[in-house]
């Protein structure tokens, strides 16, 4: 379970923006402190322009986990798994989130906002604050994500 206490930093394009907010409002409901970095309106952006700065902070240790919204999720996630450290899962419901977390050890959720409803989103995130890391065998490949060590 992802500590309350734990800042989570969000980010989204335009397509994302909507949803974004109604995150932000509905995870500061259940006690979880959120800082944004945008886009902050319905004006079109580039999503790099959002998501390289928020992989940066978590791959550099200001924030633990994350948040990103794009139109279909798949922009943002490239994006932030360019980083070190970034293992950045595109969830479009509960089950994939769980395991995004439980095997993945996943420290950001990519959203599809044109693709999911709010009130399903709220409960993907839910479910993704929720689940611990398994470790055991996960971990040795979580591990080998970032080292491309590959054994052939």
């Amino acid at each position: 379970m992802i500590d309350k206490s734990n800042i989570l930093v969000i980010g989204s394009d335009h397509a994302g923006f909507r949803l974004k907010e109604f995150l932000i409002k509905k995870l500061k409901d259940r006690g979880y402190k959120t800082e944004d970095l945008g886009t902050h309106s319905k004006v079109s952006v580039d999503y790099p322009d959002i998501i390289h700065p928020l992989a940066k902070a978590i791959t550099n240790g200001k924030f633990k986990f994350g948040i990103i919204i794009c139109g279909t999720g798949n922009g943002v996630s490239m994006t932030a798994n360019k980083y070190p450290k970034i293992r950045a899962a595109l969830c479009w419901n509960k089950k994939i989130a769980k395991f995004a977390r439980l095997h993945n050890d996943a420290n950001i959720i990519a959203l599809p906002a044109r693709f999911i409803s709010k009130k399903t989103a709220l409960k993907i995130v839910i479910k993704f604050l929720n689940t611990d890391f398994e470790q055991g065998r996960h971990k040795i490949r979580v591990e080998k994500i970032s080292s491309g060590q590959v054994e052939i």
